[in-house]
């Protein structure tokens, strides 16, 4: 989940829970990931809107293999995320809006505060969850190139 300021947070977190609640869904797609010659696909969910991107990945329990959540900024954000609330251990993408691979990160589930921030230390519009490893296990740096589906779904 990014990370903002305090009373924006607050507010986004006010509507991830009411979301969550009220059974918030999130448009499905693919997406690829492409390096040295080699392209890696993927069975996405876009939050591509605040109360979507509140809620993330909390409370899931399994993230099958080849499959993620794409995040989709309609400007250029430097923030961080966080995984208060979720139980699956991550990795993150963080990619420009040309779908280039800025930083990747691992992360790590926390069940109660304080729980850490991981900050990219880059300007992305875009950022990719998936199971943790699973850019490692492919070869996958900063520099591949994230493209498809899902992409078409940035918000304006």
């Amino acid at each position: 989940m990014p990370l903002l300021p305090l009373a924006r947070w607050l507010a986004l977190l006010s509507l991830g829970l009411v979301a969550l609640a009220q059974g918030l869904s999130f448009p499905k797609s693919t997406l690829y990931v492409e390096q040295g010659g080699r392209r890696y696909t993927l069975k996405v969910e876009v939050a591509d809107t605040p109360e979507r991107q509140a809620q993330g990945l909390m409370f899931r329990k399994t993230l099958g293999e080849d499959e993620g959540m794409v995040f989709l900024f309609p400007t250029p954000t430097a923030g961080g995320f966080w995984m208060k609330n979720t139980l699956i251990p991550l990795s993150i993408a963080f990619f420009d809006r040309q779908g280039q691979i800025l930083r990747i990160l691992d992360m790590e589930p926390c069940r109660k505060d304080p729980c850490p921030v991981y900050y990219p230390g880059v300007v992305y519009q875009g950022a990719l969850e998936v199971n943790q490893g699973w850019f490692q296990r492919r070869g996958l740096t900063p520099g591949a190139r994230v493209g498809g589906e899902a992409l078409k779904l940035w918000p304006k």
